[in-house]
Parts: C-alpha cells; sequence; structure tokens
C-alpha cells in the first residue's frame, strides 16, 4: 500500500511521491525541451487537474465524505455553504493576486508563475539556442584566422565580438529567479491540498496526490527550461528545483498542523451541541483548506494553463492535429479522475 498510515502519515508519503519522481526526471531532460511535446503533458495534466477539482473536491466540500457502511445525513447550512464558496473564491484570487504581481515585477515580460511558462519563454529558449547555432562558425572562423596567421588585435576584437550573444539580459535572469519564488509557493499550496485531502478521506487524497503527480511532471519540466534560459546549468537548475520542493512539505505540516489543531468539526459533533464552528457553522478553519485549494486548482487549471494550450501557428493541419492530440490528452487526464470517482 502506498498511504499505509494516518492522515498525517499519508499526507506526507504523497508529498514525496508527488516531489521526488519529477525532480528526478529532469536528469533526462535535454536542455532544448519539445515545446509540442510538452503541450501535450500540460493538457494531460489540466485534464487531471479539473476532473479532480470537478469529480472529487467540490463534491467532497459540498457533501461531505461517502461511506456505504453508515447512513448519513447533510445538515443543511446555508451559511456553511456560502463560506465554503468564499473559501474557493479567495483560493482562486490568491493564485490571480501571484500571477499579477509577478508580470508586474518582470515588467509585463509574460511570465506565468508556477504551473504555465508561456510561449514567449520558449521562444527566447529557441532563439537563444539559434543565436549560439550561428555565433559558432564566427568562432570558428576567429580561430582559422588566428592559426592563418591574422592580426592578435583582429581575432581579439572578433572574439570580443562573440561574447556579447552569450549574454543574458537582466530581465530574463529576473524571470528565472521570481519563478523560483513563484514555484515555492506553488508548492506550499500542493502540500495543503495533500494535507487537506487526505483529512477529508482516503481515497480524495490519493486521487488528488495523482492529478498533482501528473500535474508536476510537465510543471517541473516547464520551469527547468525556464532555468536553463535564465542562465542556469542543468545541475544548478536540478538544485534549484529540489530546494523548490521544501515548499510542499511546510505546505503539508502546515496544513497537518491546523487540521489537528482544528479539532472535530462533523456535522455530528455540532448537531450534539459539542463544539460551535466559524460563523455559527459547523466549520472551522481547517475546513476551509480543502476549498481554498479547489479554488487555486480551478485557476491552475484554466486561467494559467489554458492560454497556453490556446497558442497556434501557421500551419494549420499540423495545429489541428496538435488540438486534437491535447483534446485526447485532456480526456483521458479527466477520464481517469471519473473512473477512479465513479468505482469509489
Amino acid at each position: 500500500m502506498l498511504f499505509p498510515g494516518s492522515p498525517a502519515v499519508n499526507a506526507l508519503l504523497a508529498t514525496l511521491y508527488i516531489s521526488g519522481p519529477p525532480n528526478f526526471l529532469l536528469a533526462l531532460c535535454p536542455t532544448n525541451i519539445d515545446p509540442a511535446s510538452l503541450s501535450v503533458m500540460v493538457a494531460f495534466a489540466v485534464g487531471g487537474i479539473l476532473g479532480d477539482t470537478i469529480f472529487h473536491l467540490l463534491p467532497e466540500i459540498f457533501l461531505g465524505e461517502d461511506d456505504p457502511e453508515r447512513a448519513r445525513f447533510v445538515l443543511l447550512e446555508p451559511n456553511r455553504n456560502l463560506l465554503l464558496g468564499v473559501a474557493i473564491l479567495v483560493g482562486f484570487l490568491t493564485f490571480v493576486a501571484m500571477d499579477k504581481g509577478l508580470r508586474i515585477a518582470t515588467g509585463g515580460a509574460g511570465h506565468d508563475h508556477g504551473h504555465g511558462h508561456s510561449h514567449e519563454h520558449r521562444s527566447d529558449i529557441s532563439s537563444a539556442a539559434d543565436t549560439t547555432a550561428v555565433d559558432k562558425p564566427d568562432a570558428k572562423g576567429v580561430r582559422s584566422r588566428a592559426t592563418g596567421g591574422a592580426k592578435g588585435s583582429d581575432a581579439k576584437a572578433d572574439a570580443l565580438a562573440v561574447v556579447p550573444a552569450k549574454e543574458i539580459s537582466p530581465s530574463v535572469k529576473l524571470s528565472g529567479y521570481l519563478n523560483l519564488i513563484a514555484d515555492f509557493t506553488h508548492n506550499i499550496t500542493d502540500g495543503l491540498a495533500m494535507s487537506a485531502s487526505f483529512y477529508a478521506s482516503p481515497t480524495l487524497g490519493a486521487t488528488t496526490a495523482v492529478a498533482v503527480f501528473f500535474h508536476e511532471i510537465p510543471h517541473e519540466v516547464g520551469d527547468f527550461a525556464l532555468l536553463v534560459q535564465s542562465g542556469f546549468s542543468k545541475r544548478k537548475a536540478m538544485g534549484a528545483q529540489f530546494i523548490t520542493a521544501i515548499g510542499a512539505f511546510l505546505g503539508t505540516l502546515i496544513g497537518i498542523l491546523v487540521k489537528e489543531l482544528s479539532g472535530d468539526t462533523s456535522a455530528d459533533a455540532v448537531a450534539m451541541g459539542m463544539r460551535d464552528g466559524l460563523w455559527g457553522t459547523s466549520l472551522s478553519w481547517g475546513d476551509m483548506l480543502l476549498p481554498f485549494t479547489a479554488g487555486t486548482f480551478l485557476y491552475v487549471g484554466t486561467v494559467a494553463v489554458i492560454p497556453e494550450l490556446l497558442e497556434t501557428g501557421p500551419n494549420k493541419m499540423a495545429e489541428l492535429r496538435k488540438t486534437l492530440t491535447q483534446f485526447a490528452a485532456m480526456a483521458v487526464g479527466a477520464g481517469i479522475m471519473l473512473y477512479i470517482s465513479w468505482h469509489d
């Protein structure tokens, strides 16, 4: 069993599963990532994220865990549902604010935090590669002229002319460092999602872990490509990604702490008068973690990533094939979540 322990132990194990393997896969990634293959992985991740949110998180938030071995009732609390909706909106707007803040910090350079990266960055990567490819013959020319008896001053001047092409603009460097901050923050929300899901139910925790895992792969690859473009070596980029993974464990520990301190706020407990929750409802602060996570997932699966899938090129037939492939990948991701929920 992948999750044999208590909700706290299972949440920590899930965080380890979603943080470790995607980072180790970076060792197999080339520094020039193929955007076409990355877009298919992104589409699959979108399907998984939206499927997990719609088929698992939202029903769990408003209806609670289904237990076929016990009769249960749903306490009708209009204010409770309103507070849950507010928590979803707060999660969504939190990521809106984070994204907007990073765009302002980078001067509107089109940087997308955390989950998605705009095609402007990928075009920068390819253009940087093209520039390097053009400069290489010049460098060879410098060497041949030097060996052919060319003047030393001319050779030095030619060599210096090649160096600026390898320099990286400060805005691109800043974008890479800001992305690390955003990635760390995003990983905190992933950790919160793990703890909130496993405390809700083991099945919900497992499905959320699967959705986040498949989302992390293209996310980590995209971050890796951006860091390389920002001037990081492959080794340093991998090291930076491992450091940001600490954020996931921090988020998980915060979620566990909130859940453990919030105590029992189930409908049964409130109905028996055992305790009152937030604003006279059966909710505690710990209960707000799951809807907050759902709000962040809705932003990730729509605003942060969908624009990347909407990008098209001039070749209509190639774009049509790519679109069909993306829809198929998205359907597979959502279908997996639906299958798990249906047979739960």
